[in-house]
């Protein structure tokens, strides 16, 4: 079986970053990007435009800015596996990591295989309807999108995240309408005092989506009433779901340590896990930020926890 002294699992800008680092760090990591888990490259691959990351005033779409990360990291000596990790051992070192075809070992692991946005399975909504053609799982990143200007756009959920997706939603659509299956907020209360109060957002009591229709974008919404089941008809440019993310460490088996949510638990201004050895970076450990430029960032600092390590355990 071979030997690494690095292996990084994931494809978004937290592992091709960490790839870079330790590339030219000499750790000839070897980097599983992932098959059927999701496209490689991460929750980028299905943003068009990315205006945000520093470095690109005229913006760049999603896939190339990953296409340029994933060439660096090669470039540097990073060997790409395009397969899945099915199931890691962490309980002996080094490490064993299970890929679809192959087994390595590893003394040192980083995990950075991000988070799923939570989408509903709703008529109208999924993979070859309207998904991306006004249906979107991150407002932060599609709201300036010219189709939702100045149209009526819906948010669906209840908590920090909506609301907060709500009020960035105003700078763009004619109007907001914050859709919720109860008659009361989860979001804390000073988040739920803004959305009650804006101009621009009217809240939906009691009601869910049933289903979504357009024609090559979304046009309307069709919502029901939770307790008497009714439907009521709307016109809408953007549908837009703020439920939550599901963080993508099934693999694991459970090995490292992580919060109720689901997300990996890192020691504060670090990405250590509880497990000495193995290091979290990105949306798998990071349920604030979720931003690329951010998750780049751990990515760095995974990479240099990685190289210390490995240094202070003598494995040069």
């Amino acid at each position: 079986m071979e030997r690494r002294k690095l292996v990084i699992v994931g494809s978004g800008p937290a592992a091709y970053t960490a790839a870079i680092y330790a590339a030219r760090a000499n750790l000839e990591p070897l980097l599983f990007e992932g098959f059927f888990s999701g496209p490689a490259g991460g929750q980028l691959m299905t943003t068009t435009e990315v205006e945000n990351y520093p470095g690109f005033p005229e913006g760049i779409s999603g896939p190339l800015l990953m296409e340029k990360m994933r060439r660096q990291a090669e470039r540097f000596g990073t060997v790409l596996l395009t397969e899945d990790v099915e199931s890691v051992d962490l309980k002996n070192h080094p490490f064993i990591v299970k890929g679809s075809s192959v087994q390595v070992e590893a003394d040192a692991l980083i995990i950075a295989t991000g988070a799923s946005a939570n989408r509903l399975d709703i008529p109208g909504t999924r993979d070859g309807e309207f998904w991306q053609k006004g249906v979107t799982a991150c407002a932060i990143c599609d709201g300036a999108i010219p189709i939702f200007r100045n149209r009526p756009l819906f948010v669906f959920g209840g908590g920090d995240t909506a609301v907060e997706e709500a009020i960035f939603l105003t700078k763009y659509g004619s109007k907001v309408y914050l859709v919720h299956r109860r008659d009361e907020l989860r979001a804390s209360k000073i988040m739920a005092d803004r959305a009650l109060h804006h101009p621009k957002i009217e809240i939906i009591w009691n009601h869910a989506l049933a289903r979504v229709e357009g024609d090559d974008v979304v046009r309307s919404v069709t919502l029901q009433e939770v307790n008497t089941k009714q439907e009521t008809k709307h016109e809408a440019g953007g549908v837009f779901f703020a439920i939550g993310h599901t963080p993508n460490t099934k693999f694991l088996g459970g090995q490292v340590e992580t919060h109720p949510s689901g997300y990996i638990k890192v020691v504060p201004d670090s990405t250590c896990t509880n497990v000495p050895g193995v290091f979290a970076a990105g949306d798998v450990q990071d349920h604030v930020y979720r931003q690329a430029v951010s998750a780049a960032g751990s990515g760095c600092m995974a990479a240099l926890d990685a190289e210390r390590w490995l240094s202070a355990k003598g494995h040069h």
